[in-house]
């Protein structure tokens, strides 16, 4: 039996979805797994490092261990890195591991029904890492067993071409769902939206990160919540700034998609570049303190104060 240890590089509150699955094979082989402590967890026979984001700053101690193992696009950026090995990939998490971390993981199914992503826009790696095309790549029940919440990580799950399938299977699950990466407005069809309606929809995550989409894309939030009738709780909308864009532009976003009956999200590029007191965190801090915009709603306000 092998001592395993796993580190979660990031730790921002979300469960790392890799380590889920690396813990659930090795206790499948009887292997023993823990969290590493570099002051209490001893010798390990193998540890293994996951970090999602470039910008968090890696394990600063020595790992006693025969072997480490790193992965994730924190380490491997662009590209990701290797995927998981196909056993371990599609086995069924071992969301046990987080319980005492994050205790909303004990009523929660996360994963990906699909990969990938036809876009293929300049600030986004998925289609780099994942191919330039969505594609199936799990049924639901491979990472949900009856959970009453069902995070979704997909990228870009309505263009799929087996999307109608999918849906089909949230939908008679009768878990509340969260489409947590930003749909694709762009894609999004009446019979779309009669799916999503169908589903218990906790959040649906939308997407506006190119200004000179405003022409089509705010015909398509407007029709998607005539069809939908959905509160604003429902439906975030990420606004990416700091990329291509002036801050004139940011704001019109901004207006625009709460006057469209959305909640804006603000999303800053390289975000760790910028100073504490940079006008794009200002403006992230604004936006995204929820009661702060509810009661200054113009920026200009919020900056005097």
């Amino acid at each position: 039996m092998a001592k395993i240890g796993l580190i979660d590089v990031d730790g921002h509150n979300f469960p790392n979805l890799p380590l889920m699955k690396i813990s659930a094979y090795h206790k499948s082989i009887g292997d023993n797994v823990e969290w590493y402590d570099a002051m209490f967890s001893g010798h390990m026979d193998k540890v293994y490092m996951s970090k999602v984001f470039t910008f968090t700053p890696d394990y600063p101690y020595y790992i006693h261990a025969d072997e480490v193992q790193k992965g994730g696009t924190g380490y491997n950026y662009p590209d990701g890195g290797d995927a998981l090995p196909e056993h371990i990939e599609h086995i069924y998490p071992d969301y046990s591991i987080y319980y005492d971390k994050i205790p909303e993981v004990k009523n929660t199914a996360y994963g990906f029904l699909t990969r990938g992503c036809p876009r293929g826009c300049e600030f986004c790696i998925v289609a780099q890492k994942e191919g330039k095309s969505s594609r199936k790549v799990a049924n639901l029940a491979e990472f949900w067993r009856g959970q009453k919440n069902i995070c979704l990580l997909d990228p870009n799950m309505f263009a799929c071409p087996e999307w109608r399938e999918l849906s089909q299977q949230l939908i008679d699950s009768n878990a509340w769902v969260d489409f947590s990466q930003g749909c694709d407005i762009r894609l999004m069809t009446a019979e779309k939206a009669e799916y999503l309606k169908r589903m218990k929809i906790k959040q649906v995550h939308f997407a506006w990160d190119r200004y000179e989409d405003k022409d089509f894309i705010v015909d398509k939030f407007r029709e998607f919540k005539e069809i939908t009738q959905w509160d604003k709780r429902k439906l975030p909308v990420y606004v990416l700034v700091n990329f291509n864009t002036s801050l004139e532009q940011d704001l019109d976003r901004i207006y625009t998609l709460r006057n469209l009956g959305y909640w804006p999200y603000v999303m800053i590029y390289e975000k760790d570049k910028l100073s504490k007191g940079h006008v794009m965190r200002r403006l992230q801090r604004w936006v995204n303190m929820r009661p702060i915009f509810a009661k200054v709603p113009i920026f200009e306000e919020y900056l005097k104060r």
